[in-house]
């Protein structure tokens, strides 16, 4: 199995436990359940995911000085992860969110970015990974100083030394510091160096600008204009809607990085589109992109063709909804025809 790199933003998530009684009222006690934490972010969520698939993985972060630097660190070599890539910043502090998520309601996350701040890419390596995958640019500003060039220099890199190249986005809130760059730009050049590109609905739209419904009709738009500006698979997640995939011709492969130039046409001129994979009433929708990563990048590395990536994928994102690990015995159980390639895949790490 091939190895993946996970790069860029990882953090502490911290969750109270909160009912419909929650509320801000200035001057006011109100009782909320027990305090939770968790490792978060794309390398906390993705990394961890593709850990639990079986996947070898190495991870590629900042965090500060600090307990809850040790926290992250302790938490993914606890996982089996090769931490090596995780730098020490000692000037700030470790990123954490706060995730405010009452009984019915969708998330609200508070985030203080710390480390996350100083990543640019400039230390990940990429001389022992046949996969990089590269998290939520927008909330790295290092990443996408100069219209992006630190981003672009890191895939440049990785394309040059044959390393398939995977990127995911993150929401582009309108009061945020990344609401005010040029995405119209670089998007274009961001999708140009990369082979898979696995970002939501929301992420496109926010970053572009686009304010419609939900359709059909505007997915495939999306689709295509990833397709249009270079990457080889392009994967929207849409939450309840469903996941939507869309690869492009068997030459755009061949020059995908190792881990996808041999099956070039396997993988060409495929569209997919999934319902979701719940099982149970959903518990949480946080963490449900990364899952759909994570699935994606363990398909590919894995040798799995199209259509089992995205079932995995799709798998992993209902496992993180319905509460559950993304492990092979999870995915197998709601996904029974997944369970001979999962084992396959184990096998062969």
């Amino acid at each position: 199995m091939f190895k993946i790199s996970v790069a860029g933003l990882v953090c502490a998530d911290i969750r109270p436990s909160l009912d419909e009684s929650a509320r801000f009222a200035p001057g006011r006690l109100i009782e909320i359940g027990p305090l939770s934490m968790q490792l978060g972010g794309m390398v906390g969520n993705t990394g961890v995911d593709l850990l639990d698939l079986g996947a070898p993985v190495r991870l590629e972060c900042g965090v500060g000085d600090d307990e809850l630097g040790k926290y992250v660190r302790d938490s993914l070599q606890a996982r089996g992860a090769d931490i090596g890539g995780i730098q020490s910043v000692t000037d700030v502090g470790t990123s954490y969110s706060l995730i405010l998520e009452p009984r019915g309601v969708d998330r609200t996350i508070w985030h203080s970015i710390g480390a996350n701040a100083k990543f640019d890419g400039s230390d990940v390596a990429i001389d022992d990974v046949d996969i990089l995958h590269v998290g939520y640019p927008a909330l790295l500003p290092a990443l996408i100083a100069d219209d992006a060039a630190p981003l672009d220099a890191l895939l440049t890199r990785a394309r040059a030394a044959q390393v398939t190249t995977s990127v995911d986005l993150s929401y582009v809130d309108t009061a945020s510091a990344a609401a005010s760059l040029d995405w119209h730009s670089m998007l274009p050049l961001i999708a140009g160096q990369t082979d898979v590109i696995s970002p939501s609905l929301d992420d496109l739209t926010s970053a572009l600008g686009i304010d419609e419904p939900f359709s059909t009709e505007l997915v495939d738009r999306m689709l295509l204009q990833l397709i249009e500006w270079g990457v080889a698979i392009a994967a929207i997640s849409a939450g309840d809607l469903g996941l939507f995939l869309r690869t492009a011709h068997a030459d755009r492969f061949r020059r995908a990085g190792r881990a996808l130039a041999a099956h070039a046409d396997i993988w060409a001129d495929h569209v997919i589109s999934l319902p979701p994979v719940w099982r149970e009433t959903p518990i949480t929708t946080n963490g449900a992109g990364d899952a759909t990563s994570a699935g994606l990048l363990f398909g590919i590395a894995a040798g799995l063709g199209p259509d089992q990536s995205a079932r995995l994928a799709a798998a992993c994102s209902g496992a993180l909804v319905s509460g559950r690990r993304t492990t092979v015995d999870v995915i197998s159980d709601m996904c029974p025809d997944l369970a001979g390639s999962l084992a396959l895949a184990s096998q062969g790490r």
